[in-house]
Order: C-alpha cells, then sequence, then structure tokens
C-alpha cells in the first residue's frame, strides 16, 4: 500500500522509454511548476510472464525490475529536464506490477494523473494492454493524454530554430540533427 502525503493535489506521470512518456513528463513538470503542486514521477514494470506463472517471486527479480525502473526515471529526468526540475517538489517510484493498475491506485480524487498517447497496433495492444485505456477507464483523477508532436510539427520547431546558414564551415548538415531528434524522442526509423 503507498500512502498518500498530506496536503494537497498533486501531478502525478506514468512514464516507460517511449516519446509518449518523454512528453507527458515535460508536460507534467510544466503543470507541477505553473500550479507549484508537487510531481510524482513513476514507472511501473510488469512481471515477466514466465515469473509470475511459475511463482517464482523472488527479491532479486523484483530488485532488478526496481533498479532498472529507477535507473529509467534519471535517465528520462536527464534527458528531459537536464536532471531533477527546478522549483519542482519531486518524488520518483519505481514499482512493481502492471502499470495501469499502479497508476490508478497511485492517483487519488484530486490529483492530475499525466500518461502519454503511444500509437501502437491491435497485435500489440493484445499482448500488452493500453495502460492509456485503463486509466481512462478507472481512475477517479484527472486524467491528461500527452501526444508526441508530429513529425511535421517537429519539422516547423526544427526550421524556426536554424537561424544559422546550412553549410558553414564546422557543422553538419541539418540531416544530422533529425537522426540526434529522433534518438532523444525513440522514433522509429
Amino acid at each position: 500500500m503507498i500512502a498518500r502525503p498530506e496536503g494537497g493535489p498533486r501531478v502525478v506521470v506514468g512514464v516507460d522509454d517511449s516519446a509518449g512518456a518523454r512528453c507527458a513528463l515535460s508536460w507534467a513538470v510544466g503543470e507541477a511548476r505553473l500550479r507549484r503542486l508537487p510531481l510524482l514521477v513513476a514507472h511501473a514494470a510488469p512481471l515477466p510472464p514466465h515469473v509470475s506463472a511459475a511463482g517464482q517471486l523472488g527479491s532479486g527479480v523484483t530488485d532488478a525490475l526496481r533498479a532498472s525502473g529507477a535507473e529509467l526515471i534519471a535517465r528520462l529526468l536527464e534527458e528531459v529536464c537536464g536532471g531533477p526540475p527546478e522549483g519542482v517538489d519531486l518524488t520518483a517510484l519505481a514499482l512493481v506490477g502492471e502499470p495501469g493498475a499502479t497508476l490508478v491506485r497511485l492517483a487519488g480524487d484530486d490529483d492530475i494523473l499525466v500518461v502519454g498517447h503511444g500509437a501502437r497496433g491491435p497485435f500489440s495492444r493484445l499482448l500488452r494492454p493500453s495502460v492509456r485505456l485503463h486509466c481512462a477507464r478507472r481512475a477517479h483523477a484527472t486524467l491528461v493524454c500527452v501526444r508526441p508532436p508530429a513529425f511535421d510539427t517537429l519539422l516547423e520547431c526544427l526550421a524556426a530554430q536554424d537561424t544559422a546558414p546550412r553549410h558553414e564551415a564546422g557543422r553538419a548538415p541539418d540531416r544530422f540533427r533529425f537522426r540526434r531528434l529522433g534518438r532523444r524522442l525513440r522514433l522509429p526509423r
């Protein structure tokens, strides 16, 4: 059981290693800063099927899942915000359990629950249910689903930022900037 801190509402964001989660984390940090609310960054890792089917819930497996979740949260905070965001009361939780159910349990009635909106096919949804849909059906908190920006929007932003001449000495062509952006957002090639 996870005890809620005393006080008012907070912003709860669920993260994984996807472009939607990066955008959700960025939005949640901005919202927490704007409303002066505490921010809870949570990563829930489901148990591998072979472990849960065999009933071998050893502490080694759960400890490893929690450690990788904590590393993921730290890496995402570094990529999105350059480290823990200033001016925001931050709590990070790496948990083991089904992500949708865990986020619903974490978010109270007066919280803002933020999740990413991914683009997966029907076969992928059969293997791993949608966290966003689970939260939409069961959460009592205010739910915000953040979509990664469309590729056209990314191109417009990059074009607006590109004020220097294109073929300056010592500067790589713009196509490399797109690769770096794709790696940062983990876009498929």
